[in-house]
């Protein structure tokens, strides 16, 4: 029997532990990295990689000729001077064919903390069925380990309903074989009280908030669509490219 792990922030990722075994890890960051990643991949990115800070980013484009990539970051929710912003509506146009190097407070921070293990995967709301279900290809008998990103230390309304979501899509037609913690257990029925309230979910959480008061109202309503985008990124080495995905 598999056991499902769910961590609230990103600073309760244990390196050396998500090291042991064979673990599974799906990491999500709602609002708003993991959605721009899927989205990015979707519109046609070569490959995304996520990075922890803008100096990080700078060396990473080092590896790449002039045009062929696009530096995208925030930090604490605000613009990095010669960045693009890392929104999927300000993205969509301009990453085809090239690679993203992006670099998130909390989003890709999460992902590079969780690079040890077996397979890291990066989900939203926009492609948790397809992550979900290449998930239980793996088979079910490993550890699965599921992140929200949270903001900067604090637990994420927005995650915290992604991971019930997720939950609810790797749990469909389960017969017994997963043992869910209490923190995942409550992500599940949280989303499952609220299973059509995405979108007012998102707007009434503190980064919602902060989205609306600066007129990213439409990011919401773009993040809090489920099941939209057949694309399962996974984390290769450095890089995120997109597995090959299962139609629903």
């Amino acid at each position: 029997m598999g056991k499902i792990h769910l961590l609230l922030t990103k600073e309760e990722i244990d390196e050396e532990k998500i090291k042991e075994g064979n673990k599974i890890v799906v990491v999500l960051d709602v609002l708003l990295a993991t959605t721009t990643i899927t989205s990015a991949l979707h519109n046609g990115a070569t490959e995304v990689v996520p990075v922890m800070n803008s100096l990080e980013a700078l060396e990473a484009a080092k590896a790449y000729e002039e045009g062929q990539y696009i530096l995208s970051g925030e930090s604490k929710a605000k613009p990095i001077e010669g960045f693009v912003y890392p929104s999927p509506s300000i993205l969509r146009e301009k990453v085809k064919g090239k690679a993203l190097i992006v670099s998130t407070t909390n989003g890709t921070v999460a992902i590079r903390k969780a690079s040890g293990a077996k397979r890291t995967y990066v989900s939203s709301l926009l492609n948790n069925p397809f992550v979900a279900e290449k998930v239980k290809e793996q088979g079910l008998e490993e550890t699965i380990l599921v992140i929200c990103s949270g903001t900067s230390g604090k637990l994420s309304l927005e995650d915290f309903y992604g991971a019930g979501h997720f939950l609810s899509c790797l749990l469909e037609h389960d017969d017994g074989q997963l043992k869910l913690t209490d923190a995942a257990m409550a992500a599940l029925l949280f989303y499952k009280g609220n299973a059509g309230d995405a979108f007012e979910i998102f707007r009434s959480s503190y980064v919602g908030k902060l989205f609306e008061k600066n007129q990213f109202i439409d990011e919401l309503a773009f993040a809090a669509q489920q099941g939209t985008i057949p694309i399962v990124p996974i984390l290769k080495g450095q890089k995120i490219v997109a597995e090959d995905s299962i139609k629903l």
